[in-house]
């Protein structure tokens, strides 16, 4: 736990409570050895995560694409409308 710890400015008992809620979320598994209570990564929960995660970015990647054609029609409009208006 210690060197867990030692990079982070977190005490040792709030870097426990942060594995407990890692444990409690299945995201991590711990086991016993002697005095040790080593964690391994559960990396199956966080690619669900990450696949759910994909579809929203791609559904705002589209988005975003569809606001930035609109507003360069806007801005194409508005500055063909103040040289037309100069041009009086």
């Amino acid at each position: 736990m210690k060197e867990l710890a030692e990079p982070f400015s977190i005490s040792q008992p709030a870097i426990s409570k942060h594995l407990r809620v890692l444990e409690r979320a299945n995201l991590i598994e711990r086991g016993r050895n002697a005095q040790l209570r080593p964690a391994r990564l559960r990396a199956e929960p966080l690619r669900d995560v990450a696949e759910w995660l994909e579809t929203y970015r791609r559904f705002w990647d589209v988005s975003f694409d569809r606001l930035d054609d609109y507003l360069s029609e806007l801005r194409a409009k508005e500055s063909q409308e103040s040289h037309d208006r100069t041009d009086r």
